[in-house]
């Protein structure tokens, strides 16, 4: 029992506990600390940034576990095979997505075999299915949407001020989910599909669907237009978006790399925690997330919870960098979006085959002759991809089997 003398000090049993769980998940993800109490990621190879969203791309299988198997099984026919690839008769084609249906359905699926996780956007968006019309499987998978506000590589090399940013971010979108699908993937197809970017399909679906529509934010009329795209590689530094060249044209542009900063290495399941403790302490973060309420609000209220627990800010800086690329869909874009003056000179641009068509000269048929390995890739080695799901598939894709061959038994 105390004397009188004593100071009896209370520990915050809840705000303890989050400490703890938050320090046993970065370090299970192999984090360390620097002298000064930063954090210092295990590695920045490709390997290391994989195992680094291993636990968020877990979470997110998990949690689609429904979805796959109740959709998975019956997707699956669209992925191609080996054979079914020929090079020289690749014919890709857009298709436009729409909310709750079969598509999206199938852009979601294709999305959960990546090694980092998807974005699901935000604001105005444009998704795309890239097809092979020659042999009808699925090829990639194409999403702009709404920009980040603070990119200061972005901004640096536009010249923008903050005043320029927000009158003329409205011209601009993220490429957040761009690539290729197996077995196209290994004939370098996300070099094809990123081109696809600064297509003429592309720009005038933008033109139809939002070059009249009204800012939430500022509830004001935009007339905007496509002039530029940026996408950041997953895996730091890009081989697939470097030197995308077609017949002298740059598709896309390195411009820098982004700083490091970021909440990827935060799950959902401890993001929540912090969201309720926040909540717990009346703070307006917790809650506030409507679009519209200011930019990024999960970095913002990861970063407010940290703070209230008396972490340091640096506990954001994961340390992973990833490459920045701008793609100028037109060609005056970068002055277009620097002075606010000028009409978009987009008399460069291609459509979807013409482009396509240069592409499969340019990379896909000489790396088919070079590595013709990819006609061994089967549809059900997709199933691989996908962690704690691939159960899921594998056991639909068995009854499927064993339902035709009794099928064919009968018959």
């Amino acid at each position: 029992m105390p004397n009188g003398n004593a100071i009896v000090i209370g520990i915050n049993a809840r705000e303890a506990n989050l400490k703890r769980k938050l320090r046993e998940h970065l370090h299970s993800l192999g984090f360390t600390k620097t002298v000064e109490g930063a954090l210092r990621a295990p590695g920045s190879d490709k390997d290391a940034i994989r195992s680094l969203h291993s636990a968020q791309r877990e979470e997110r299988l998990l949690a689609s576990e429904k979805f796959v198997s109740r959709a998975g099984g019956k997707l699956l026919k669209y992925f191609a095979s080996g054979a079914d690839l020929k090079p020289e008769k690749v014919d890709p084609v857009l298709e436009r997505v729409s909310s709750d249906t079969w598509q999206s359905d199938l852009f979601r699926l294709a999305s959960l075999s990546w090694s980092v996780p998807v974005s699901s956007g935000f604001g105005r968006r444009l998704r795309y299915l890239v097809w092979d019309r020659s042999n009808g499987k699925l090829m990639g998978i194409i999403a702009i949407g709404d920009p980040v506000f603070n990119l200061g590589v972005r901004d640096k090399f536009i010249g923008w001020n903050s005043h320029d940013r927000g009158a003329r971010l409205v011209n601009l979108m993220d490429a957040y989910v761009l690539g290729a699908i197996p077995p196209y993937n290994a004939l370098l197809g996300g070099k094809l599909v990123a081109c696809l970017l600064r297509s003429r399909d592309i720009y005038d679906d933008f033109a139809k669907t939002y070059g009249a529509s009204t800012g939430i934010i500022s509830q004001e009329e935009k007339k905007a237009r496509l002039l530029s795209i940026i996408t950041t590689s997953s895996m730091g530094r890009s081989s697939v978006y470097n030197r995308l060249k077609l017949n002298g044209t740059q598709y896309l542009k390195s411009i820098g790399y982004t700083g490091g900063w970021g909440h990827f290495h935060i799950p959902d399941w401890l993001f929540m925690e912090l969201r309720d403790y926040l909540r717990h302490l009346d703070h307006t973060y917790a809650d506030q997330h409507a679009y519209g309420q200011g930019p990024n609000w999960r970095l913002r209220t990861t970063r407010a919870a940290l703070l209230a627990l008396g972490f340091k800010d640096d506990l954001m800086r994961h340390g992973i960098q990833r490459e920045v690329f701008i793609c100028q869909v037109a060609s005056n874009a970068t002055e277009i979006l620097k002075t606010g003056k000028g009409k978009p000179d987009v008399s460069s641009l291609l459509s979807v085959g013409d482009i396509a068509n240069m592409a499969l000269d340019r990379w896909v048929i000489p790396r088919a002759l070079s590595f013709p390995d990819f006609r061994y890739w089967q549809p059900t080695d997709l199933i691989d991809l996908f962690g704690s799901q691939a159960k899921v598939l594998r056991a639909h894709v068995e009854r499927t089997d064993a339902l035709g061959k009794r099928i064919g038994t009968q018959n």
